[in-house]
């Protein structure tokens, strides 16, 4: 998976002309302004000039584009760090909103719960999802102390 993401994150960097060292820094601050856009959360902190300098240095003077492209992916790699909380959070996000909608029918049918009905699914189903996240967040923090 991670493979696919970096495939995709240097073709999306080689599309760029990268003639020298200015280019080559842009291109990569656009490459952080977009995970930062893009995923929720936690941002990651751009490198430090010294740092895309040297993986300048070292992506210029690889010989082919698979060495250039390991250059490149050891650059991000070293940035971007995975983390188990986003598992966690994907899991809960996908899995939530189909057990609310299960939820809320089977609650229709019972007595008590009859104004469950009142509620629209528009309101129900989101509200229910981002409750079940923030749960599953505090209880992993929970956890990880």
């Amino acid at each position: 998976m991670m493979d696919m993401v970096m495939g995709s994150l240097y073709k999306q960097f080689t599309k760029k002309a990268i003639h020298n060292f200015d280019d080559f820094h842009v291109a990569v601050l656009d490459i952080f302004n977009h995970f930062n856009s893009a995923l929720p959360g936690r941002h990651f902190d751009f490198p430090t000039p010294d740092e895309i300098e040297a993986c300048f240095t070292r992506w210029k003077e690889a010989k082919d584009g698979e060495e250039k492209k390991n250059v490149f992916t050891e650059l991000i790699s070293k940035k971007v760090k995975s983390s188990k909380l986003d598992d966690v959070t994907l899991i809960t996000g996908i899995v939530s909103p189909p057990a609310a909608m299960a939820a809320k029918r089977a609650g229709e049918n019972i007595p008590q719960l009859k104004l469950i009905k009142l509620i629209p699914d528009v309101i129900f189903v989101p509200t229910v999802t981002i409750m079940a996240i923030v749960s599953a967040k505090l209880s992993r923090r929970m956890n990880l102390k």
